[in-house]
Order: structure tokens, then sequence, then C-alpha cells
């Protein structure tokens, strides 16, 4: 769980559950966070619903979503996995 974590906070959690980031990854972490000027929140959400969808951490995907998902206006962890649920993101 990810509310309220910073982005450095929710990282760490992920790594000591197993999942490996190198240092392009974290560079795409906050890249995305300044380029969309989004919450720690958001890119919380974006990284749990890449890795979701993805298996693994995939950039470009993590930076198209959490650009949509800024630009929808998505607050909530309900809404955001309801948006990634009609976008055909998760099952």
């Amino acid at each position: 769980m990810f509310v309220g974590k910073t982005v450095e906070e929710y990282v760490c959690f992920l790594e000591e559950k197993g999942f490996s980031f190198g240092e392009d990854a974290i560079g795409f972490i906050y890249f995305g966070q300044r380029y969309t000027e989004a919450s720690d929140f958001l890119v919380n959400t974006a990284i749990e619903i890449t890795l979701k969808a993805q298996k693994s951490f995939d950039g470009s995907f993590y930076i198209s979503l959490l650009e949509t998902l800024k630009r929808n206006k998505i607050n909530s962890r309900s809404k955001a996995e309801r948006f990634a649920r009609e976008q055909g993101l998760l099952n």
C-alpha cells in the first residue's frame, strides 16, 4: 500500500518486496513526476498500475499513463483502477 508514502518511500517499499528498479527506471519515475507536476500519490499510482499491467517497469508506458491519469484528473486509487480496467490495462 502506498497511501501517504513519498515516491522514494514507495520505491524502497517495492524494492524490499523484490522489485528491482535500475537507475534508468528511477530516472523515468522522477522525470515523469517533474514533467507532469504530479503528486506523490499519482506517481505511486502510476508505478503500481505500470507494474501490474506490464509485469515490470516500462518507463515510456509509465510516463504515458501518468500523463493520462493527470489529464483525466484521477484523484483516488479506486478511480485509477477503474480507469485502468476501462482502458484494458488491468483485468
